[in-house]
């Protein structure tokens, strides 16, 4: 980390000390008393669009675990008159009148001290009321404003939403907003009666407000214990979508009234998954009633709020008209995602944002075993484990990144654990746990950690002590091992292994060694360390048993920690390859010795390929790939081996190699030699592409889901390098579009081909090409639709056209929402004539940005992508550097952003130094 540290020293991005009025300046709460119950009455006004506000009262009991003379909790950005704060206590023996001296803020954590006139006392409970008020602010964290446009009356329509997570229910009411402060909440929402009221639990009152007239008050039932971040609350005029599935609780989709038409999907698939989860955990959902929500402006994917989930449009919404089947796919994983929470997560809370990842990485796992359940014939949980495992492999190899448990002081870390090493290795951790501990142990041992800990808190120790307990039981695990030696290696330290096999072929047996895999290749390996628990599956050319993933033997740690190289006996001979890692069950690259490469690939591109489990063939590429990336491979290998590519026909090989050839593709495109990739890539894809029947659209006739995919992928490639008919088709096609008399009911490119059509038109085209599809950008109703468009218009080669749009991206008067701004900037960034453009925007006007998305700074965290993939020089490399440093004002926040971008901008520059030459050398020689 030595180079990364110093440069964040010099950036001046370490922690700054507390300017503070308190004297409490710890970033957690005193635990001297505790939440029993929050009473939360809120007014919400809707009417005038230049005053949208709310005010209201919260009485919170709470309970003195100790004697002391204040009571600290979270406040933020909110009025509260001080004179109307009441203190009183309701239990203990006698009961004596109380009352607030004087309030102290500590700004820095949010803090709002309460000094009481009299001292509380351990054991007895009293009542704090609070009155606040704020505007319904449009920063889309905390209460804040949405609206759409009824498309009747052309008049905006104004609605009301929470989002708590990960500390913003204090920017709504005050309370003590960490998430082990579990308590039970009765919300009563005001607001005009031609709007509804919708929280966590149903309805169980309504009646007139005592002074306005037209307004109402409804309170809801009492909920069960909680965390304040899962607390939500919503005013509204949308309409539903009840779903009929019986023995399921009240469930219902929300939608503006112009979209209602596109909650079917989610209406149908939303209560399977829940019925799924209840048996596979044994637990019931908990509540009367569950609701799914689309809000316009929503900068999360979706919020798994209890009984009142939240989503952007875009992951709830499904028009069979205008979504794709990889739009359909990822709606599927979102909601099954957020219902998974229900249980991890809601019912079982992590103790501190430390453990996020038993959140989200459990979340994204058992999403994946939902939808597969559900919808087998997509063969998503093969796509998911794949995709999870090829984010991880380039975001864990940077020394930057960090560990899957992470320690949190100040609340801006907590947003940044919302990322891949979160979600996506968090579900690569643990379905190696699945595969090997085998199902009936996983699943016994995830039902007793639910059962024990229901509303409550637990951190990771707690799941392993119960999945430790399930493997002896059912002899999944030797009684000398235990889950926690395995998994705090996956979890307490950064990064993966690659695992070196050396064969000896006369002894018939292979010696393993372990280091830890990283892209800088200036770190040497001494100072690579790390030791990783590893379930050692393998298969060999004559057995070929790819579905048995339980461990043949264990690469383990000292006592110390120190990596333990490892023999494997009775393997075969010279004329045998072996493949470990069956089924790519962990998280960890394979470097075999060059004659065990030799052998692979003479069965990939001359023998029975198809025999080698499809995992594994998308695992050979993207280690080969990688492994001549670091140099640590010969090129040669690596291209000869996917040169086997031309006989493939499954989907997960080719993303395995589009995503490898993709990163390499975005550095030559700037060089000379990218005349000799572009004829490499079309020699590659020439023959699936014909195979696939190129643009034409037969995708009736297709009988399994994932060749749809590989067909919109494949297509996407072969029309950025010109392959066959790909790009006169695909101008014929928006041409067919364009002479439509209402191209806005009548779209007749094939829909899983449209973000390729779209793009390569406007490449191609003409201003009134662009002009066109901004019109439909512009009358569309379908989020998912719109996002296409949206990148799609990032494709012009023009410099004005794109600049122009850089600027529309970020103009409020324009008709792109702020959530969606990000993929705009992506998109003009990634095309080679914007990427200038769009870092030249971004350091004008890193200042603006920083403001624009302010206070959720991760999503400007995410224009910096582009940036790191695309600069490879050493004097692009240095300017961005020193931007960096002249900039820290405007880029707090993103610390861990730009330590990334940079560190992998680095390993571009070390790349072309290294590898450009020797590639192209390799390239040439396979045409």
């Amino acid at each position: 980390m030595k180079w990364i540290l110093l440069f964040m020293v010099a950036l001046g991005l370490g922690l700054a000390a507390a300017s503070t009025s308190s004297s409490y300046s710890f970033y957690r709460l005193p635990t001297a008393v505790r939440p029993q119950k929050y009473h939360l009455k809120i007014l919400t006004h809707l009417d005038n669009p230049e005053e949208l506000r709310f005010a209201g009262t919260v009485r919170i009991l709470v309970e003195a675990l100790q004697n002391t003379k204040n009571i600290t909790l979270h406040s933020k950005n909110l009025t509260i008159d001080e004179s109307q704060i009441t203190l009183r206590q309701i239990s203990g023996e006698e009961k004596k009148d109380n009352c607030v001296s004087s309030t102290e803020v500590n700004q820095d954590h949010d803090f709002y001290v309460l000094n009481t006139c009299q001292e509380l006392l351990a054991g007895n409970v009293y009542e704090l009321s609070l009155p606040f008020a704020a505007e319904l602010n449009k920063q889309l964290e905390g209460y804040y404003r949405s609206s759409y446009k009824d498309t009747d009356t052309n008049k905006t329509r104004w609605l009301s939403i929470t989002q708590f997570e990960p500390a913003s229910a204090r920017a709504a009411f005050p309370c003590f907003d960490e998430p082990g402060y579990k308590a039970p909440f009765v919300v009563t929402l005001g607001f005009h009666k031609q709007y509804t009221g919708l929280s966590n639990m149903p309805a169980k009152e309504t009646k007139p407000h005592e002074s306005l007239a037209d307004y109402i008050w409804v309170e809801f039932d009492e909920s069960v214990p909680m965390s304040t971040y899962l607390v939500a609350y919503s005013v509204n005029d949308f309409a539903n979508k009840p779903s009929t599935l019986p023995n399921s609780p009240l469930f219902r989709t929300w939608a503006r009234p112009n979209a209602i038409d596109q909650c079917n999907y989610a209406a149908e698939f939303g209560p399977k998954v829940l019925q799924y989860y209840e048996q596979f955990f044994g637990i019931k959902f908990p509540l009367p009633k569950i609701d799914q929500i689309a809000i316009p402006d929503f900068n999360a994917g979706a919020m798994e709020n209890w009984g009142l989930v939240t989503y952007r449009e875009i992951a709830l919404l499904f028009s069979p008209e205008h979504t794709s089947l990889a739009d359909k796919q990822r709606l599927a994983n979102v909601v099954a995602h957020e219902l998974a929470h229900q249980w991890f997560g809601n019912l079982v809370t992590m103790k501190w944002w430390t453990d996020l990842w038993l959140n989200e990485g459990f979340a994204t796992y058992i999403a994946s075993l939902g939808v597969e359940n559900i919808n087998p014939e997509w063969r998503s949980l093969e796509q998911d484990s794949l995709s999870n495992l090829l984010t991880i492999f380039r975001k864990d190899a940077l020394e930057s990144s960090h560990p899957i448990s992470r320690p949190i002081e100040v609340v801006s870390d907590i947003a940044e654990s919302f990322d891949q090493i979160s979600y996506q290795k968090g579900s690569s951790v643990l379905r190696m746990m699945h595969m090997f501990l085998g199902e009936e142990s996983f699943r016994a041992g995830l039902q007793s950690y639910l059962q024990m800990y229901s509303y409550k808190n637990a951190e990771q120790d707690n799941l392993w002590e119960s999945l430790t307990q399930a493997a002896h039981k059912f002899r999944a695990l030797p009684k000398s091992y235990d889950i926690k030696s395995i998994m705090d290696s996956w979890t307490l330290q950064t990064g993966y292994p690659v695992i070196n096999v050396t064969r000896d072929y006369g002894g018939k047996s292979a010696k393993l060694s372990q280091e830890r895999y990283l892209l800088n290749t200036q770190i040497s390996r001494e100072h690579r360390g790390g030791c990783w628990w590893v379930p050692l599956s393998y298969t060999t050319q004559g057995e070929q048993d790819f579905n048995n993933t339980a461990p043949k033997a264990w690469m383990e740690c000292g006592k110390t920690g120190e990596s333990l190289s490892k023999t494997i006996q009775d393997l075969p001979g010279a004329d045998q390859w072996v493949i470990f890692n069956t089924q790519l069950s962990t998280l960890y690259k394979v470097n075999y010795d060059s004659h065990n490469w030799k052998l692979l690939i003479e069965t990939l591109t001359e023998g029975d390929f198809e025999r080698i489990h499809v995992i594994n063939r998308a695992q050979l590429i993207d280690d080969a790939l990688y492994l001549a990336w670091t140099g640590e491979q010969d090129y040669e290998i690596a291209m000869r081996l996917i040169e086997y590519l031309q006989r493939e026909r499954e989907y997960l090989p080719w993303k395995s190699a589009f995503e490898n050839l993709k990163r390499v593709s975005r550095i030559l495109r700037q060089t000379p030699e990218f005349e000799f990739f572009k004829r490499y890539i079309k020699k590659l894809v020439t023959p699936i592409y014909l195979h696939l029947n190129g643009l034409n659209d037969t995708f009736s006739g297709i009988q399994q889901q994932d060749q749809i995919l590989l067909k919109t992928m494949v297509a996407n490639w072969a029309c950025q390098y010109q392959v066959a008919d790909c790009v006169p088709l695909a101008l014929q096609y928006y041409r067919n579009w364009r002479s439509e008399a209402d191209p806005d009911e009548k779209n007749p490119v094939p829909l899983n081909l449209r973000n390729t059509v779209y793009c390569t038109s406007i490449k191609y085209g003409t201003d009134a090409d662009w002009e066109f599809l901004w019109t439909r950008y512009k009358k569309s109703n379908v989020a998912a639709e719109k996002r296409t468009i949206l990148t799609s218009l990032g494709c012009s080669r023009e410099v004005w056209v794109l600049q122009r749009y850089l600027e529309m991206a970020y103009d409020p008067n324009q008709a792109i929402r702020k959530q969606d701004s990000m993929w705009a900037f992506q998109a003009i960034a990634f095309n080679e004539v914007g990427f200038l453009l769009a870092k030249k925007y971004f350091m004008d006007n890193v200042n603006f940005l920083y403001k624009f998305y302010y206070p959720i700074t991760k999503d400007m965290g995410r224009l910096l992508t582009p940036f790191s993939e695309q600069v490879f020089t050493q004097s692009d490399f240095n300017e961005f550097r020193n931007f960096v440093l002249l900039s820290r004002d405007s880029l707090k926040g993103l610390e861990q952003a730009i330590q990334q971008t940079l560190e992998t901008m680095l390993t571009n520059v070390q790349w072309k130094e290294r590898n450009y030459h020797q590639m192209s050398r390799s390239i040439q020689k396979l045409l």
